[in-house]
Protein backbone atom coordinates (compact mmCIF):
# COMPACT_ATOMS: atom_id res chain seq x y z
CA UNK A 1 0.00 0.00 0.00
CA UNK A 2 2.72 2.46 0.41
CA UNK A 3 3.71 1.84 -2.82
CA UNK A 4 1.29 2.54 -4.43
CA UNK A 5 0.47 5.40 -2.28
CA UNK A 6 4.36 6.98 -3.44
CA UNK A 7 3.39 6.05 -7.29
CA UNK A 8 0.08 7.91 -7.11
CA UNK A 9 1.35 10.96 -5.78
CA UNK A 10 4.75 11.14 -7.91
CA UNK A 11 2.37 12.36 -11.22
CA UNK A 12 0.52 14.76 -8.80
CA UNK A 13 3.97 16.38 -8.05
CA UNK A 14 5.37 16.72 -11.10
CA UNK A 15 1.98 18.13 -12.55
CA UNK A 16 1.87 20.73 -9.62
CA UNK A 17 5.60 21.37 -10.56
CA UNK A 18 5.22 21.71 -13.94
CA UNK A 19 2.14 23.96 -13.64
CA UNK A 20 3.91 26.32 -11.06
CA UNK A 21 6.58 26.52 -13.10
CA UNK A 22 4.56 28.06 -16.81
CA UNK A 23 2.52 29.89 -14.10
CA UNK A 24 5.38 31.73 -12.55
CA UNK A 25 6.88 32.54 -15.86
CA UNK A 26 4.07 34.62 -16.53
CA UNK A 27 4.70 38.08 -17.68
CA UNK A 28 2.26 39.50 -14.81
CA UNK A 29 3.26 37.23 -12.12
CA UNK A 30 4.98 39.25 -9.74
CA UNK A 31 7.72 37.91 -7.02
CA UNK A 32 7.01 38.62 -3.45
CA UNK A 33 9.98 40.79 -3.17
CA UNK A 34 10.10 43.26 -6.50
CA UNK A 35 11.66 46.46 -7.52
CA UNK A 36 9.12 49.46 -8.05
CA UNK A 37 9.75 52.73 -9.53
CA UNK A 38 8.65 55.21 -7.51
CA UNK A 39 6.50 57.85 -9.06
CA UNK A 40 8.35 62.01 -9.79
CA UNK A 41 11.22 60.45 -7.31
CA UNK A 42 12.72 58.54 -10.38
CA UNK A 43 14.07 56.38 -8.28
CA UNK A 44 13.96 52.67 -8.03
CA UNK A 45 13.48 50.79 -4.50
CA UNK A 46 12.98 47.36 -3.49
CA UNK A 47 9.61 46.29 -2.38
CA UNK A 48 7.95 43.86 -0.49
CA UNK A 49 4.78 42.10 -1.76
CA UNK A 50 3.28 40.98 1.55
CA UNK A 51 -0.44 39.53 1.06
CA UNK A 52 -1.11 39.72 5.26
CA UNK A 53 -1.22 43.60 4.93
CA UNK A 54 -4.04 44.87 3.56
CA UNK A 55 -2.51 48.75 2.89
CA UNK A 56 0.50 49.68 0.82
CA UNK A 57 3.37 51.68 3.01
CA UNK A 58 6.62 53.47 2.35
CA UNK A 59 9.04 55.10 3.63
CA UNK A 60 8.04 58.82 4.53
CA UNK A 61 9.73 61.37 7.25
CA UNK A 62 9.10 64.47 8.83
CA UNK A 63 5.22 63.79 8.30
CA UNK A 64 3.56 66.94 8.88
CA UNK A 65 -0.45 67.40 8.42
CA UNK A 66 -1.61 70.87 7.63
CA UNK A 67 -4.65 72.48 5.90
CA UNK A 68 -5.20 73.65 2.52
CA UNK A 69 -8.50 75.83 1.19
CA UNK A 70 -10.21 73.91 3.54
CA UNK A 71 -8.92 70.36 3.23
CA UNK A 72 -7.03 68.21 4.97
CA UNK A 73 -3.25 67.68 3.24
CA UNK A 74 0.10 66.17 4.20
CA UNK A 75 3.75 67.31 3.98
CA UNK A 76 6.31 64.53 3.56
CA UNK A 77 9.77 63.77 2.85
CA UNK A 78 10.01 60.34 0.74
CA UNK A 79 13.81 58.63 1.68
CA UNK A 80 14.79 56.06 0.04
CA UNK A 81 17.84 54.30 -1.75
CA UNK A 82 17.36 53.78 -5.24
CA UNK A 83 18.55 50.10 -6.33
CA UNK A 84 20.38 51.60 -10.12
CA UNK A 85 22.18 53.95 -8.50
CA UNK A 86 22.64 52.39 -5.06
CA UNK A 87 22.22 56.09 -3.73
CA UNK A 88 19.89 57.86 -1.13
CA UNK A 89 17.16 59.84 -2.67
CA UNK A 90 14.57 62.12 -0.87
CA UNK A 91 11.90 64.49 -2.19
CA UNK A 92 9.66 66.50 -0.15
CA UNK A 93 5.65 66.29 -1.08
CA UNK A 94 2.83 67.91 -0.15
CA UNK A 95 -0.61 66.08 -1.48
CA UNK A 96 -4.03 65.94 -0.01
CA UNK A 97 -5.09 63.16 2.52
CA UNK A 98 -6.78 60.67 1.19
CA UNK A 99 -7.46 58.95 4.42
CA UNK A 100 -6.72 58.22 7.73
CA UNK A 101 -5.12 54.65 9.06
CA UNK A 102 -5.36 52.85 12.29
CA UNK A 103 -3.23 50.34 12.44
CA UNK A 104 -3.33 48.10 16.00
CA UNK A 105 -0.40 45.27 16.39
CA UNK A 106 1.84 44.52 19.52
CA UNK A 107 3.13 47.70 20.12
CA UNK A 108 -0.04 49.37 20.57
CA UNK A 109 -2.49 51.69 18.67
CA UNK A 110 -0.94 54.10 15.55
CA UNK A 111 -2.57 56.34 14.07
CA UNK A 112 -1.09 57.18 9.82
CA UNK A 113 -2.11 59.06 6.91
CA UNK A 114 -2.75 57.52 3.53
CA UNK A 115 -1.83 59.25 -0.08
CA UNK A 116 -2.59 58.54 -3.20
CA UNK A 117 1.38 57.48 -4.75
CA UNK A 118 2.22 56.79 -8.49
CA UNK A 119 4.30 53.48 -8.78
CA UNK A 120 5.63 51.65 -11.99
CA UNK A 121 5.07 48.28 -11.74
CA UNK A 122 6.47 45.63 -14.61
CA UNK A 123 4.81 48.17 -17.87
CA UNK A 124 2.29 49.82 -15.90
CA UNK A 125 1.87 52.89 -13.67
CA UNK A 126 -0.46 52.44 -10.77
CA UNK A 127 -1.99 54.78 -8.31
CA UNK A 128 -2.18 53.29 -5.31
CA UNK A 129 -2.86 54.05 -1.06
CA UNK A 130 0.10 54.18 0.64
CA UNK A 131 0.26 54.88 4.38
CA UNK A 132 3.23 57.17 5.66
CA UNK A 133 5.55 55.51 8.06
CA UNK A 134 9.24 56.08 8.73
CA UNK A 135 10.02 52.67 7.75
CA UNK A 136 14.39 53.23 7.76
CA UNK A 137 14.49 50.45 10.48
CA UNK A 138 12.80 48.28 8.14
CA UNK A 139 14.37 45.97 5.30
CA UNK A 140 12.38 47.05 2.36
CA UNK A 141 11.31 50.90 2.22
CA UNK A 142 8.21 50.22 0.35
CA UNK A 143 5.63 47.41 1.19
CA UNK A 144 2.54 46.47 -1.19
CA UNK A 145 -0.46 45.37 0.30
CA UNK A 146 -3.62 43.41 -0.92
CA UNK A 147 -4.79 46.18 -2.16
CA UNK A 148 -2.16 46.99 -4.51
CA UNK A 149 -1.06 43.45 -5.57
CA UNK A 150 -4.83 42.82 -6.47
CA UNK A 151 -4.12 45.24 -9.13
CA UNK A 152 -0.82 43.79 -10.27
CA UNK A 153 -1.62 40.37 -11.59
CA UNK A 154 -0.37 37.02 -10.00
CA UNK A 155 2.21 36.47 -6.81
CA UNK A 156 4.32 33.78 -6.35
CA UNK A 157 5.69 33.68 -2.89
CA UNK A 158 8.38 31.44 -3.63
CA UNK A 159 10.63 33.44 -6.27
CA UNK A 160 12.02 37.21 -6.43
CA UNK A 161 12.30 39.87 -8.51
CA UNK A 162 10.64 38.64 -11.43
CA UNK A 163 9.30 42.10 -13.04
CA UNK A 164 11.23 44.85 -13.52
CA UNK A 165 10.02 48.59 -13.94
CA UNK A 166 9.95 49.65 -17.87
CA UNK A 167 7.19 52.78 -17.05
CA UNK A 168 7.93 55.48 -19.50
CA UNK A 169 5.62 58.68 -20.52
CA UNK A 170 3.87 55.79 -23.24
CA UNK A 171 2.93 53.52 -20.05
CA UNK A 172 -0.64 52.87 -19.04
CA UNK A 173 -1.61 54.54 -16.28
CA UNK A 174 -4.05 52.94 -13.66
CA UNK A 175 -5.70 55.78 -11.60
CA UNK A 176 -7.45 55.07 -8.16
CA UNK A 177 -10.52 55.72 -9.04
CA UNK A 178 -10.34 53.41 -12.61
CA UNK A 179 -9.34 50.51 -11.23
CA UNK A 180 -11.97 47.62 -9.63
CA UNK A 181 -11.55 46.79 -5.67
CA UNK A 182 -12.61 43.60 -4.28
CA UNK A 183 -15.07 44.11 -1.77
CA UNK A 184 -13.82 41.19 0.38
CA UNK A 185 -10.23 41.90 0.28
CA UNK A 186 -10.32 43.45 3.89
CA UNK A 187 -11.47 40.10 4.89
Amino acid sequence: MRNLTRHVALPTLLTALLMGTAWADDDDTYGWIEKAGIGSLGAVAKAKLDSGALTSSINAKDIERFERDGEDWVRFTLNLEDQESEERVAEEMELPLHRDLTVRGAGGKDERPVVLLKICMGKTIYEEQFSLRDRSDMLYPVLLGRRTIQHLGKLDVTRTFLQEPKCDEDSPVRTFAEQDTDGDIGA
